[in-house]
């Protein structure tokens, strides 16, 4: 079992979102975070160039057995990559896969992978 976990813009969430139920992933949680990294947005605020330190984004956590693996990464993929370019854009976002040592699913108490 993996918990995939990504950061990805905020206006992305919809078609993250859609990318993953046509993969045949429906199971996610969504969190507001904000944070910062290479990518710098500049404001203008009373007529000064601001860099706000930290910026908003979203967070999408999804535990999958190891068989979805590859499928959930290219879906969430799919969904978040800038297409203005081949590479896409600073700022697209990072997933990261941990290993998920147990899940208990609190109404039947089934544990490990099938309580995902």
């Amino acid at each position: 079992m993996k918990l995939i976990t990504a950061i990805i813009r905020s206006y992305q969430l919809d078609q993250v979102r859609e990318s993953l139920i046509s993969a045949g992933i429906t199971r996610i949680t969504v969190s507001r975070v904000s944070g910062h990294g290479a990518q710098k947005r500049e404001e203008v605020y009373r007529g000064k160039k601001v860099i706000p330190a930290l910026i908003p984004k979203m967070r999408v956590e999804i535990a999958v057995n190891e068989e979805f693996v590859d499928t959930t990464v290219d879906a969430i993929i799919n969904g978040a990559k800038s297409v203005s370019e081949v590479e896409g854009e600073i700022g697209d976002g990072k997933i990261f896969i941990t290993p998920l040592e147990e899940c208990i699913r609190i109404r039947t108490g089934e544990k490990g992978s099938t309580a995902i």
